[in-house]
């Protein structure tokens, strides 16, 4: 039987991430790839999970046809390679964005994808590609879109509130209700698994999030708790706070209109179909998993 899985893109945290769990089970062949002109794979592996591509550029260097080479271009140099294998699986990590940048209500599969960032539809571009092309027999084929992920040692844009508790300053933001899905990383290398080993689960697109959202202010007790104290939120008024970002925003502080945004809106995501598609429970509940990545940071 053969147990070789390529992974591109193994040197981020995903990829290190399934790298470690897989390893237990199969042998992993780490495909570190750029995009080229007309340049194809020799897989001989059994299953094949593209990771590589450009992520979020918060420094605004990259153009589309950066995000178009690297997430689209790329992508299909890898599927068409797939196509032409005895490979069985091939695990596509597009994102949630590639659906939607804003939500209103609950993301599902069904929603018509909108995207309005570069990201977002370059990712979304590859997936149709994807979906356009025939599959042939006995060869599964899965595009995951999972939300923001988050796991030990991997701060991210969650640094920063990890940063702002740690400081013990009051939270100023506490009249803000809000919600957003979020994913452990265990959770994902646990679907993943799952995927590569159940041949019923039906090839398709599917969102990954973990069970529950999260709020802003939950998140702010669940890292003050993390470091065994309580932390003090405070209601100030939407009204003012909405008229000091607008002085933030003339005066480039961190208080402004874009981070009120970030920090406060809503994004729900719903991962009905791949449980179901699973047919079993995630291992990790969305608090828990949460709570552990904020110990990590402690260490």
């Amino acid at each position: 039987m053969n147990k070789l899985i390529t992974i591109t893109g193994s040197s981020g945290f995903v990829g290190k991430n399934l790298k470690n769990k897989l390893s237990n089970k199969f042998e992993i062949n780490e495909l570190s790839i750029r995009y080229k002109k007309n340049q194809l794979f020799n897989f001989k592996s059994k299953v094949v999970i593209h990771l590589a591509g450009i992520a979020h550029d918060l420094s605004g260097k990259f153009k589309f046809e950066d995000y178009l080479n690297s997430n689209f271009e790329l992508t299909k140099q890898v599927f068409d390679s797939f196509l032409e294998s005895k490979a069985e699986v091939f695990i596509y990590f597009s994102s949630v964005k590639a659906s939607s940048d804003e939500i209103k209500g609950i993301l599902t599969e069904k929603n018509i994808p909108k995207p309005t960032s570069f990201y977002g539809k370059s990712k979304l571009a590859a997936e149709k590609y994807i979906l356009s092309c025939s599959l042939p027999k006995k060869k599964r084929v899965y595009i995951l879109r999972p939300c923001m992920i988050h796991g030990p040692l991997n701060k991210g844009n969650l640094s920063l509130l990890y940063n702002f508790v740690s400081c013990k300053i009051p939270w100023p933001l506490g009249a803000f209700k809000n919600l957003r899905s979020f994913c452990s990383i265990d959770n994902l290398l646990f679907i993943v698994e799952q995927l590569i080993e159940n041949k019923m689960i039906i090839s398709g697109v599917y969102n990954i999030s973990d069970d529950k959202p999260i709020s802003t202010n939950k998140i702010i007790s669940l890292i003050a708790k993390s470091q065994n104290r309580n932390h003090i939120i405070l209601n100030f008024p939407k009204i003012l706070v909405r008229l000091l970002t607008k002085l933030g925003d003339k005066i480039n502080i961190s208080l402004n209109s874009k981070n009120l945004k970030k920090l406060t809106e809503s994004y729900i995501v719903s991962n009905k179909k791949i449980v179901d598609a699973i047919g079993k429970k995630l291992p990790v509940e969305s608090y828990d998993g949460m709570l552990n990545t904020f110990k990590s940071f402690e260490k």
